[in-house]
């Protein structure tokens, strides 16, 4: 049987890092249970962007939760979106929100909710929650648990 050939351009491929979050790809596979309601979660404990005054780094924990429809976010491609914000200024609610919407325009979920829990700047942790709507009523979406800031 002949091997399909994938058009994506990132997996299994040596693939620089994204200089922007504008240049990132974020690649998409066909989703295998079409049909059927479930929830992906994605969590990225080392999320970093910069300020956009000081340029100082800025860190956070984003947990991604998405009810897919017709395609998954492809993996790789999505760690390299989220990297190229490493060079990126821009402040944390503008980082949170745009990364939703930049999936949400790739993939068209079903239902996607992101939660930035951001690192203290200026002693003050920043959280930041955004949901596209309403989560399906018959898919388990698990709470995202991230504690409050304590000092850890």
């Amino acid at each position: 049987m002949a091997a399909k050939k994938s058009s994506l351009t990132q997996l299994g491929k040596q693939a620089k890092l994204p200089s922007s979050p504008d240049k990132a790809v974020i690649e998409k596979v066909k989703n295998p249970h079409r049909g059927v309601h479930y929830c992906v979660r994605f969590t990225c404990p080392e999320f970093t962007s910069l300020c956009p005054i000081t340029g100082q780094p800025d860190f956070a924990q984003l947990v991604i939760d998405y009810v897919p429809k017709d395609f998954l976010v492809e993996s790789k491609s999505l760690k390299l979106f989220l990297g190229s914000f490493r060079n990126h200024g821009a402040f944390h609610e503008d980082c949170t929100v745009a990364i939703a919407l930049r999936l949400i325009e790739s993939v068209k979920p079903v239902w996607l909710r992101i939660g930035g829990y951001w690192y203290p700047r200026g002693g003050i942790p920043i959280d930041i929650f955004y949901q596209s709507g309403k989560a399906p009523a018959d898919v388990w979406i698990p709470p995202q648990e991230v504690p409050a800031y304590h000092g850890r």
